[in-house]
């Protein structure tokens, strides 16, 4: 019997483990609907990590008209800079860190995929796992080691099926979420909601202005910290004018929506709060309502962890590790575990200063790829080819993402690491993440119609990478 090149091979098929990799999905593959890019997003923003960045809002000493303008600023720009990016993986049907290719070049994309991706998704996964597995310990009373591995076991499997379970999961997950964290809402409101005012005292006081822009851009940097794994969940969907335009907006909205819910509850609960931990803090909060309250916290790490180590393991393929999707998926599953025993407690504070690292390093990184597929004509599906040629070794954008990192570390405010501006200029808030994108861009604007640093013999090195050169006869059929 002859195979129908035509027919799909994994389709819709949910029980069926995904066969693609970091290759590009062919016409044949192409199915689903935008509205699924809603629910993948808004199941993921149902999380507790949001709240607890609103919970900080009476650290700053922020009012709460002050606080709730700061979340929906970080909100609309970071589901903005989401829409836009999830467009790009319909057009072109790969991942988002293999589409960095073409700006920085076949290896110059590993170091910021190493540090940005791989250190990211297992970073988000072990922030997820301890916030979920303290939820099922305070709701179980198990230990916290054991919860932490159940979730930890679940998110492993579902990833490995893939693509299509976790948007079957996403979508079952929202209508599930939806009216736990409905009533969490309505609960806060009634037993602990204040509408408070600035306060100048507060510990975490540096001026009304830095505090504004410094807790906003955390909820950007949420946001922006999701951007290299955006067209991960839309690479599938066909590629028409219409699919392209309606994936953005349902994913700008699926977003949007969930950052400013919960990041504003999270004002109302630290508002109110008794307690310096925020899953003590809901759990007082919550009073008889704690059990369905918990339980949300719990089943929405799940939500989250699903594209944390879906993206990650798409990141480990990208840097050529030789190892398939689904050991990927298990190696950042017990690294991610690992690293959830070690920063149990504390987390808060470790998650702040992850935040912010990771949003120094993508800013620039996000920004040479908008710039590459609008001025740089990577919109174009007849140059995938180039995403998998191994011959275009290094190109100027990884030299703008590099400058866009170093020219922002003098802002840099983290308990980690405090700029020498940041030092000066307290009061001026955390401006880095907007310093890193502006100068990676003027540096790619600068550098873009250069030849490319490094080049190698294309005719020793094309497609040798191993990855399936899908893309050369899908370009054709692409309009």
């Amino acid at each position: 019997m002859t195979h129908d090149a035509s027919a799909p091979v994994y389709g819709s098929a949910i029980a069926k483990v995904e066969p693609f990799g970091v290759d590009h999905i062919p016409d044949s593959e192409r199915h689903g609907k935008p509205s699924s890019q809603f629910f993948v997003w808004f199941a993921a923003g149902l999380n507790f990590p949001i709240i607890m960045l609103g919970f900080s809002a009476a650290w700053f000493g922020l009012s709460f008209p002050a606080a709730v303008t700061a979340i929906v600023i970080g909100a609309a720009l970071g589901s903005l800079l989401m829409a836009v990016m999830s467009r790009m993986g319909v057009r072109l049907g790969v991942p988002q860190q293999i589409q960095a290719r073409g700006p920085l070049g076949f290896f110059g994309n590993f170091l910021p995929v190493a540090y940005i991706n791989v250190f990211a998704g297992i970073g988000w996964a072990s922030v997820t796992v301890i916030l979920g597995g303290k939820a099922f310990a305070g709701l179980t009373h198990l230990p916290f080691w054991l919860c932490a591995g159940v979730l930890t076991l679940v998110e492993m499997v579902v990833a490995v099926f893939g693509y299509n379970m976790i948007n079957f999961l996403q979508k079952a997950l929202t209508y599930v979420l939806t009216p736990l964290f409905a009533l969490i809402t309505v609960v806060a409101a009634v037993r602990g909601g204040s509408v408070f005012h600035a306060n100048p005292h507060a510990q975490g006081y540096i001026g009304s202005t830095g505090g504004l822009v410094t807790f906003g851009a955390w909820f950007l940097s949420f946001l922006v910290a999701w951007a290299p794994f955006a067209s991960d969940y839309s690479r599938y969907l066909p590629d028409t004018p219409e699919v392209v335009t309606r994936t953005a907006w349902y994913t700008g909205l699926g977003n949007f929506v969930t950052i400013c819910w919960l990041g504003i509850l999270g004002v109302v609960v630290g508002g109110s709060a008794t307690s310096s931990d925020s899953i003590t803090a809901l759990h007082q909060l919550a009073g008889p309502f704690a059990l369905p309250a918990l339980l949300a916290v719990g089943l929405s790490a799940l939500a989250q962890n699903f594209l944390n180590v879906y993206g990650g393991a798409i990141s480990i393929q990208t840097l050529k590790v030789p190892v398939t999707r689904a050991q990927a998926v298990i190696g950042i599953c017990v690294l991610a575990y690992a690293l959830s025993l070690w920063g149990e407690s504390g987390t808060e504070a470790k998650f702040k200063v992850f935040l912010n690292l990771t949003a120094y390093f993508i800013a620039p990184f996000v920004a040479v790829l908008l710039l590459d597929y609008y001025l740089g004509g990577r919109s174009d599906p007849s140059r995938i080819p180039e995403l998998y040629d191994r011959s275009r070794v290094l190109d100027w954008g990884f030299v703008a993402w590099a400058g866009g990192v170093a020219a922002s570390v003098p802002f840099w405010q983290s308990d980690f690491y405090t700029g020498p501006f940041s030092v000066a200029h307290p009061g001026a808030g955390d401006l880095s993440m907007f310093v890193a994108t502006g100068a990676g861009a003027v540096l790619y604007l600068l550098t873009y119609r250069l030849k490319p640093l490094w080049m190698r013999d294309a005719g020793e090195t094309r497609h040798s990478s191993g990855e399936p050169d899908r893309s050369r006869a899908v370009a054709s059929h692409h309009r």
